[in-house]
């Protein structure tokens, strides 16, 4: 016998699943399994019947959501604290490969690079409007520069893909200044920690980690510099996203 089953026939699956506990319990069969369950679909007299080729009734519970990639992996870095305004989605292009047949490690750098950039623009906008913005990108007045990347390779990377790069600027250590009567700790001025993740839309992971040193630095004078409290405090607010301190 070939009785059409499709996800629609839940709910009747569970309703003749219940029955049969009920028999069991009554001692009408001796075990609830697939071929009572089956002997109840068989059963012309049956609340459950199925005619062959026929489909049950819709179930009544609520079919599941499906997350899409990109929303997963956007929900996923905004839990671990990444700035929104820094996330840049990177389409994988073929040319990325290298000889070992996944995305060459060299492209990851210039990956980051795209989502700072990108980022610096959103820090600009909250600094001064879409002409600060210009200005941070274009080496004028006070902005920002790379001092250092280290990054950590989770897992290759191959073409079909959609990676999402994120920031986050985090504390670093704390600087050490010493006196003849004491010695203290203080956060830098001139300069902040940041953390890269980029996540996979293919694999639904991390793929990649970095940490980066930026200087706040004053490109008409060519030196790094202190770019003021308002600066500063935009920065430390974006270090507390997702509760992070």
């Amino acid at each position: 016998m070939n009785v059409l089953l499709r996800p629609g026939s839940r709910g009747v699956l569970a309703a003749a699943a219940c029955a049969v506990r009920r028999d069991a319990a009554r001692g009408v069969y001796s075990s609830v399994s697939i071929e009572a369950l089956r002997d109840r679909f068989r059963d012309p007299t049956s609340p459950f019947h199925l005619p062959p080729g026929t489909v049950g009734p819709d179930s009544p519970d609520p079919p599941a959501e499906e997350v899409s990639p990109a929303d997963e992996g956007r929900a996923k870095l905004l839990e671990l604290g990444y700035d929104p305004d820094s996330f840049w989605e990177q389409q994988i292009v073929w040319g990325d490969h290298d000889s070992f047949q996944h995305v060459n490690n060299v492209r990851y750098v210039r990956f980051f690079e795209s989502g700072r950039i990108h980022w610096m623009r959103a820090l600009g906008h909250e600094l001064g409007g879409p002409e600060k913005a210009d200005a941070m990108i274009k080496g004028k007045g006070v902005s920002l520069i790379l001092k250092s990347l280290s990054v950590d390779f989770k897992r290759p990377v191959v073409y079909p893909d959609t990676l999402l790069v994120a920031h986050k600027p985090h504390r670093g250590p704390a600087l050490r200044v010493c006196t003849d009567a004491s010695t203290s700790h203080r956060q830098a001025k001139t300069h902040f920690h940041v953390m890269g993740a980029i996540w996979s839309y293919a694999q639904r992971r991390i793929v990649t980690e970095s940490d980066s040193v930026l200087v706040w630095y004053d490109y008409d004078k060519l030196t790094k510099c202190d770019p003021g409290e308002a600066a500063r405090a935009m920065i430390q607010r974006r270090m507390n996203l997702g509760g992070s301190s």
